[in-house]
Formats: C-alpha cells, sequence, structure tokens
C-alpha cells in the first residue's frame, strides 16, 4: 500500500487573491469547493493525476510570521522565459526577497501575503515539469526525510545526499519533491503543507496507522471532526491523508 502527494495547501488571509496570484503564475484555473477555499489545477486535469502537484489556498486569520520550510520552485525554460515570467511576477504584485541568497543564478520573490518562493534558471532537470519545477521543503536530515517519504508514498527516490534528496512520481511526471538541509529549527505550523491521498479502494485509517508506523505523528490544530487526518512527518511537517479516491 501507498499513498499519493496530490497537491500542497497554502495558508492565506485572502484565499481568493492569493489564488488569482498563483493562478495567473501557473496558468491554470480556479475553482472553489467552499467559502475560504480556493482550489488551482491546471485547465482540463482530470484529479489525481500526478502530472501536476493542484494547490488549494486555504484562509487563516493569522498572519505569516517567520520564513516558510515548505516553498515552491518554478521552472523556466529558456532566458527569454525567465525574463517574461520575472516580469509577470512583478506585475502582479511579487516582491523580492533577501535571503542572505548572495549571487545566484536563480531570483527569490515573495507572492502578496509573503510566501517566498524561486524563479530557476533554466535546467535540464526540470524541462518536463510543467510550471511548477519543485516543492522544496527545508528540513535537518535529508537523508531521513527521503527514506519517510519515500516510503510513505508511490514516489521515487532519485538523489540522495547529507544536503538534499529529490524525489518524484513514480510515474516520471510532474513537479520533484526537494529536501534541503537547513539549520533553522520549526518553530511554528507550517504555512504550507502536502496532501496526500490513499488510491481507490485502500482504507485511509489503514493508511494512516501505516504512516504512524514509519514515524509519523499525530497533530492537533484544532481541525475537529474532520473528513482527512493530520499528521506530522519525523520533522515536524504537517500533512493531511485524505480520503481514497
Amino acid at each position: 500500500m501507498a499513498t499519493r502527494l496530490v497537491q500542497i495547501a497554502m495558508n492565506a488571509q485572502d484565499d481568493a487573491a492569493v489564488g488569482r496570484f498563483w493562478a495567473r503564475v501557473l496558468g491554470w484555473g480556479t475553482s472553489s469547493e467552499g467559502p475560504g477555499v480556493t482550489n488551482l489545477e491546471p485547465q482540463g486535469f482530470d484529479y489525481p493525476d500526478p502530472v501536476a502537484l493542484c494547490v488549494d489556498v486555504l484562509r487563516v486569520p493569522e498572519p505569516k510570521t517567520v520564513r516558510n520550510r515548505v516553498r515552491v520552485d518554478l521552472a523556466t525554460t529558456s532566458a527569454a522565459h525567465r525574463a517574461d515570467l520575472l516580469a509577470l511576477l512583478k506585475g502582479l504584485g511579487a516582491t523580492d526577497v533577501d535571503l542572505g541568497q548572495g549571487d545566484v543564478p536563480w531570483t527569490v520573490l515573495a507572492d502578496p501575503e509573503g510566501n517566498e518562493f524561486r524563479v530557476l534558471e533554466p535546467r535540464s532537470l526540470y524541462r518536463d515539469t510543467g510550471p511548477m519545477a519543485a516543492v522544496v521543503v527545508d528540513c535537518a536530515d535529508p537523508r531521513a526525510m527521503a527514506r519517510f517519504w519515500g516510503r510513505a508514498t508511490d514516489w521515487t527516490v532519485h538523489e540522495v545526499t547529507d544536503a538534499h534528496a529529490l524525489l518524484r512520481s513514480s510515474k516520471s511526471v510532474g513537479p520533484y519533491l526537494e529536501f534541503v538541509h537547513s539549520s533553522e529549527a520549526k518553530t511554528v505550523k507550517n504555512r504550507v503543507h502536502l496532501d496526500l491521498r490513499p488510491y481507490p479502494g485502500d482504507d485511509q485509517a489503514v493508511e494512516a496507522d501505516r504512516l504512524r508506523a514509519l514515524g509519523a505523528t499525530d497533530v492537533d490544530l484544532g481541525q475537529g471532526d474532520v473528513p482527512w487526518t493530520v499528521l506530522a512527518d519525523p520533522e515536524g511537517n504537517e500533512f493531511c491523508v485524505l480520503t481514497p479516491r
């Protein structure tokens, strides 16, 4: 048994505004399953499909206070494409961010609510990922994170070092999941988290138990009686186990 990484969830005080920003950036459509939720996915997308990780923007009352430990890298295909994307982003309200990155070939920006992301220079690794090159997670131990997430999901571990680990869907499509070493400790609930979904016919509770056996722990965020299960990986990064579909 295994789960699938199907989407990322992003907290925002104004889900509609942040959703519009990311829809324009990714070239995707928007919808809503209810008040305070803005859903993003490619046009004509048959959910769930590893060719893309959808985005759910969820309204929360609290503002962003610390640098995000989970963020998005955007892919570019040429110097001209990168220049056009940067111009679009600035026009939509993205701002430059100095994280002490120094002289690097990528650009660090933040969306209208301060969520950091990178616009990468063209790289052959990401030539077929679509607009989202990777979801990047800061961590203390990339090797341990690769072990957990490689067993937790049906994603394949492609590369592991002390500095980073790289995973991708077993179908070799869509964006990568990357764990990058960081010495900064996690201090607050992540404002961006991963959502997993079991396959049709699998049992959500059984999958949650399997993830706990791998090192996941239960998390109470005040979610109450909801159809998903909230867990955290071995470094405390929250994620949700959705119902099978």
